[in-house]
């Protein structure tokens, strides 16, 4: 189960009370335009990474929906994994940082989440720790006349991904793979 603080976002920023909610979170991905205002996705995360970090953290994936119920989505992990408290400290630190640096002009939700068992890999470097798992690809385009995936990830070999099904040895470019998640086992 992922873990989730909330906090609204008031006019500019996100200083505002935390709640917090348990749930698990299925296919939400990054919405809207890539650039949102006068930053870009990749500038938001690299503004954040550094304070994530900083405590301990790594920054995994970033989700950005504008529109009436516009949500800043972080998943955050660690080698001993995500607690609740942990998802509340990144959130204070990061609305705190949101507040001072304002890169989005417009009202929204900031929620920090782990990563959960289905968790979306984004980097090289999900690639190359996650092998040996399951996983589910979609491609943005046909490979061989297919789109989707699930097989074992085999790893990284700059720049493709490459998966293993059926026996079969699949490379992937990274730049191809719409969606990657590792296919929970229970």
């Amino acid at each position: 189960m992922a873990f989730q603080v909330l906090v609204k976002g008031l006019e500019k920023g996100c200083s505002g009370r935390f709640f917090a909610v348990a749930a698990d979170w299925h296919e939400f991905w990054f919405a809207g335009a890539s650039d949102v205002g006068q930053v870009s996705r990749e500038q938001l995360a690299g503004m954040l990474e550094p304070t994530i970090e900083q405590l301990g953290y790594e920054l995994t994936d970033l989700e950005l929906h504008t529109g009436a119920n516009a949500m800043l989505r972080l998943y955050i992990d660690s080698p001993d994994g995500i607690k609740l408290e942990d998802c509340e400290k990144v959130s204070r630190q990061v609305s705190a940082l949101l507040d001072v640096e304002d890169p989005l002009t417009f009202e929204y939700t900031l929620e920090v989440s782990s990563p959960g068992l289905n968790r979306r890999l984004v980097k090289a470097a999900h690639f190359e720790r996650f092998a040996g798992e399951r996983v589910k690809v979609k491609l943005k385009r046909l490979l061989d006349g297919r789109r989707n995936f699930t097989a074992e990830l085999i790893g990284y070999v700059e720049p493709n991904v490459l998966l293993r099904e059926d026996q079969v040895d699949i490379l992937v470019p990274l730049q191809e793979i719409d969606t990657a998640r590792i296919v929970p086992k229970y």
